[in-house]
């Protein structure tokens, strides 16, 4: 697929001082944000969302595993290689990233996160009580709950994102191609 919306080679002052934060802490800056940096506001929200979250109960490689899970559930490769790279960064094993890209888990405890977030995107958030009741019996408490819900609604948005601008992958390749699509 061709890039619809290139990368910005010429932002405006306020995109490359946020375009700098995230080369400070990258090493680099990814196509998405050189891609989102067209509007320092949505660069902003982008990067405002990510520091929010990176304070949440659940732990960095929870949020890693159910942006996999979103990624697979919506076909997002460019998220799905993204994640699968942050995820080895927080010592996930490759296998465990395979299963979580399909929304599964060793772990019964991530698992049952990990269906929670599958229901939330195949359900456009309409899930049932049966669907929270399962969650919360498997040891995650509302804080916990309302902040999956976060990191499932931030990484739709990254989904659609790169979706939309057909963003070029520079992270190794990972296809959703072979993902299964149910909840």
């Amino acid at each position: 697929m061709t890039t619809r919306i290139q990368p910005n080679t010429t932002p405006n002052a306020k995109a490359k001082e946020q375009l700098e934060s995230v080369k400070k802490m990258l090493g680099g800056t990814p196509n998405i944000f050189t891609t989102m940096a067209h509007s320092s506001a949505t660069l902003g929200f982008f990067l405002g969302g990510a520091e929010a979250l990176s304070t949440t109960s659940i732990s960095s490689a929870l949020r890693e595993q159910i942006a996999l899970t979103v990624a697979g559930v919506n076909s997002c490769d460019y998220c799905a290689s993204a994640h699968t790279t942050l995820g080895k960064m927080q010592k996930i094993a490759d296998s465990e990233l395979t299963q979580n890209l399909n929304g599964k888990s060793s772990d019964v405890k991530t698992q049952a996160a990990l269906t929670f977030a599958s229901k939330i995107v195949t359900l456009r958030g309409h899930v049932s009580e049966a669907d929270v009741k399962a969650v919360r019996a498997s040891g995650f408490n509302d804080t916990e709950i309302v902040e999956i819900v976060a990191v499932v609604s931030f990484n739709i948005f990254t989904n659609y994102f790169n979706h939309v601008a057909a963003t070029e992958i520079d992270f190794p390749k990972v296809s959703t191609a072979n993902v299964s699509k149910a909840a």
